[in-house]
């Protein structure tokens, strides 16, 4: 549950990086950072808040250089901790490193004992620093970051997209099972790798293609060039980013996000249709959703719920008593709209519960007659260890309740999730290609305690297949 963006381009990065976390800010609250090279040294500021409380003009204008870095980060491994903060910067044989990581490594506590028994010291909490550890060792071992990416995807079981920044040169690249989203893109003198598209777009940027799984990018003043490290027999991408994480504009693997949930909103009309008044959405991730059913069940779209635009995304609030506080604060209900109507309420997903029954006592308090909840994802029912903030099943309302349980517990009218299948037909993916955890408790790679149904990786000899004007998008 991180954003990640690196940039290289001959005409200054620190205020390209800046939009571009900024695009990212959904992905995470809790933290911003960035690191420059200016060709002989790394300038680098981070520290907690949202992107535009962390970085002023003055600390903008220090950031020098032509390559460099971002992150904007919600913690699934690591405490709130300031040594947190990424990127996290080192020194290593008279060259300066910087790394930032979207994702969530299973198996930290394992490489961070083996890595303390060899005598390495740890000064943060993070997997992001277990990371840098094994590419500079293996760095030091071998001269070849190349190597060393190899050589770190042997040893990570987990999910990964990675920004480094050795010196002046950047280097990307994602888990083997591509379970969260990376993408490259050419800027006006350079090229840049972000979670998102959308980073892209907000920096008027052309969109390239979305790095592949087990891919290595490398990017320098002399353009692009890739390396294929690993492939696996499938894909593994993670279903929640359709459902709620990603930016509805957002573009992943191929498929627009959006038109992914407009989908879902006309299955879930097609699956459980209900007479009412309007259709109305949780915003903004129900927006699509309720567009799609409105679409689908002719009953017109009406916005209910009016969100303060100035409120962040509740769902990655740190603590369950700043989500439920956010609510009232988040959302107010549009009487008029409200008063003895019956209205279908589409959101993307019930996780813990408390936040929907909330939002429905606030509108019978507006006067609704009834309210039909529609939920774009089918009921979430395990865990996610690979990095987004979903850590307990007892957290989870849908966990073991049915979902006629659920709707009391919320106390909707009527309550509908849509089904595995056309969830996954709206994505347009092979399910084999999805990681379903949170949804069926089978993962694609071993976890402790947990059912998985783990993929083959091959490791190649690879060379580079692309460079600077034979780059293919």
């Amino acid at each position: 549950m991180c954003g990640i963006v690196g940039i290289v381009d001959a005409g200054g990065v620190s205020i390209q990086l800046y939009y571009a976390l900024y695009a990212l800010q959904h992905r995470g609250q809790e933290s911003a950072g960035i690191s420059t090279f200016d060709g002989s040294n790394l300038h680098k500021f981070k520290g907690n808040g949202l992107v535009a409380d962390v970085f002023s003009p003055p600390v903008l204008s220090d950031l020098k250089g032509t390559a460099g870095i971002g992150h904007v980060r919600y913690p699934t491994t690591g405490a709130n901790l300031p040594e947190n903060i990424q990127p996290l910067n080192f020194q290593f044989q008279e060259r300066f490193i910087s790394i930032a990581h979207n994702g969530n490594l299973v198996n930290t506590g394992e490489l961070r004992a083996e890595y303390e028994q060899a005598g390495q010291i740890f000064t943060t909490t993070t997997d992001t620093e277990i990371i840098a550890k094994i590419l500079i060792d293996a760095i030091s071992n071998s001269g070849s970051v190349e190597d060393a990416v190899s050589i770190c995807m042997h040893k990570l079981v987990g999910s990964y997209s990675v920004v480094i920044l050795i010196d002046g040169v950047l280097y990307g690249f994602r888990d083997p099972l591509g379970i969260k989203p990376f993408c490259i893109g050419k800027t006006e003198h350079g090229y840049m790798v972000a979670s998102e598209s959308v980073a892209v777009d907000a920096l008027s940027a052309k969109f390239l293609r979305d790095v592949k799984p087990g891919e290595l990018v490398r990017i320098d003043s002399e353009g692009v060039r890739c390396m294929q490290i690993a492939v696996a027999g499938k894909c593994a991408h993670c279903i929640f980013e359709y459902i709620y994480f990603a930016r509805a504009d957002a573009v992943i693997d191929g498929v627009l996000v959006y038109d992914v949930r407009r989908q879902i909103g006309k299955k879930l009309f097609e699956e459980d249709p209900v007479k009412a008044d309007s259709v109305g959405a949780v915003p903004d991730s129900g927006t699509a959703y309720a567009i799609g059913y409105a679409e689908g069940s002719k009953i017109p779209f009406v916005e209910s719920l009016m969100k303060n635009r100035y409120m962040g995304r509740t769902f990655i609030m740190p603590t369950q008593k700043e989500r439920e506080r956010a609510v009232r604060i988040k959302l107010n209900p549009i009487k008029a709209h409200l008063k003895d109507k019956s209205v279908v309420l589409v959101d993307d997903s019930i996780v813990r519960g408390t936040t929907s029954k909330r939002i429905i006592e606030m509108m019978r308090d507006a006067g609704a007659r009834e309210v039909h909840m529609r939920i774009g994802s089918p009921a979430i029912k395990a865990p996610c260890y690979l990095g987004v903030d979903m850590p307990t099943r007892e957290e989870l309302i849908a966990s073991n309740r049915v979902e006629e349980e659920v709707r009391r517990s919320i106390t909707a009218t009527s309550l509908h999730h849509i089904s595995i299948e056309a969830l996954i037909e709206a994505i347009g993916f092979d399910r084999e290609n999805l990681c379903t955890g949170c949804l069926t408790g089978c993962y694609p790679l071993p976890i402790d305690g947990e059912h998985a149904k783990p993929c083959h990786v091959d490791f190649v000899d690879g060379t580079y297949q692309a460079k600077l004007g034979s780059f293919e998008a």
